[in-house]
């Protein structure tokens, strides 16, 4: 099925501001992209088969097109969704992932036992099937944001201050930590770039200029490649946007130019490095797009086309906008909606969103997609995406258990 360049305006009400929708492009073939490369001859959703596959890459491809094909809409929604729910309860967390069939769950402090072992027990839960693993994502990011007791590596903090292999050290042990216990996706490597003490930004970035940020981003990367899935934040650039994006939309005045030679940087380098995520930040930059680039068609187009990201597109919290305070912002559903629209694969849903809320953006989304006004080819093609990802997921734990992958009958459908 082809998949559309140019999507119709998305009917958000006229109090919302929202860049013409465009499904991203098909992803550029590059070295290192992992999960999210495509093979020229691999079937798209509603195509006839194509030849068996003839790579680990492509093999996963074909059965993620499968995997989307069998499944109804409904389903393929609750795919691209990651949400969280409270407590250490491996078997309420189990239920959880099970009653609402989410492809990912992102782990917060409250879901964090106090030993590796706990924490083992808690991600086990949440694979309700261990032949097709949830995305089970954390913020580790060192410093000031840890969210495991035991991890005591170096964060942006200090590593801003060292050189290059030192991050790839640190990031390198901290995968070896996640991975350990059950974690396959990190947003852990903020690509951000301030020089600001006073941004709240600046401990969390590794870097005040543009080379040596890039430099080390694309460091933290190598360290986490084979054990943990890398997430570049916060796109495109909360450096340059002064403000807490938690509580507002930060803005910044950067020309195209400014942000291609200052904020880029460390973006690129990252994709470059083989960063299987991009995190989309809830940032407005009024001379690219007047949306924030988490419900920004043309910030996705400049990731896709310009910096030559080929993987998993991930919204940053969709809550962080209801606490925005901006009037246009305030129904969740019509939020997920948009950045389904704007080219996200993967919709991270936390403040804000009890169980009623996560129900009732599947509903709306599906209903959305049945209707024709986001069209079923954006939505499958998110699906696929994330479907690459957690078939990895499994791939990585097999070579790591020393057992042989399984892509086939094994592999149930969501």
């Amino acid at each position: 099925m082809r998949i559309l360049r140019s999507l119709a305006l998305l009917a958000t009400g006229a109090a919302m501001l929202v860049a013409p929708v465009a499904c991203a492009p098909a992803p550029v073939d590059r070295p290192g992209a992992g999960a999210a490369d495509r093979s020229a001859g691999a079937s798209r959703p509603g195509e006839h088969a194509a030849p068996r596959a003839s790579s680990p890459v492509e093999a996963r491809h074909q059965r993620a097109v499968e995997l989307v094909a069998s499944a109804t809409t409904r389903e393929n929604v609750a795919s691209i969704l990651m949400a969280t729910a409270p407590g250490t309860d491996p078997d309420a967390l189990g239920r959880f992932m099970a009653e609402h069939g989410l492809g990912g769950f992102i782990l917060m402090g409250d879901n964090v036992p106090a030993t590796p072992e706990g924490l083992a027990a808690v991600t086990a839960a949440l694979s309700v099937d261990p032949e097709f693993p949830a995305l089970i994502a954390i913020d580790e990011e060192g410093g000031a944001v840890t969210r495991l007791p035991w991890d005591d590596l170096p964060g942006a903090d200090t590593l801003k201050h060292d050189d290059a292999a030192a991050a790839e050290q640190a990031f390198a042990g901290r995968a070896a930590l996640l991975a350990d216990a059950g974690a396959n996706v990190n947003f852990g490597i903020v690509a951000d770039i301030t020089d600001d003490p006073g941004s709240f930004i600046f401990p969390r970035a590794l870097g005040t200029a543009p080379a040596d940020s890039a430099a080390r981003v694309a460091a933290a990367v190598r360290g986490e490649q084979g054990r943990v899935f890398s997430t570049l934040k916060h796109f495109p650039g909360h450096g340059a946007a002064p403000g807490d994006s938690h509580a507002q939309i930060p803005r910044s005045a950067q020309t195209p130019m400014e942000w291609q030679a200052h904020t880029a940087p460390p973006f690129r380098a990252g994709i470059d490095a083989g960063a299987e995520l991009l995190m989309f930040g809830h940032l407005e930059f009024p001379a690219i797009d007047a949306a924030p680039a988490s419900l920004s068609a043309e910030w996705h187009r400049r990731a896709r086309e310009e910096l030559g990201f080929a993987g998993v597109a991930v919204t940053d919290d969709l809550g962080m906008l209801l606490a925005s305070g901006v009037d246009a912002y305030r129904d969740p559903v019509r939020n997920a909606a948009a950045a389904l629209a704007a080219g996200n694969d993967l919709i991270v849903l936390i403040a804000g969103a009890d169980e009623a809320t996560l129900a009732a953006t599947i509903d709306g989304l599906t209903t959305e997609v049945e209707a024709g006004r986001i069209p079923r080819e954006r939505l499958e093609e998110a699906a696929v995406r994330v479907a690459e990802l957690r078939l990895e997921a499994r791939a990585r734990d097999d070579a790591h258990s020393g057992t042989a992958p399984s892509l086939g009958d094994g592999a149930a459908d969501h």
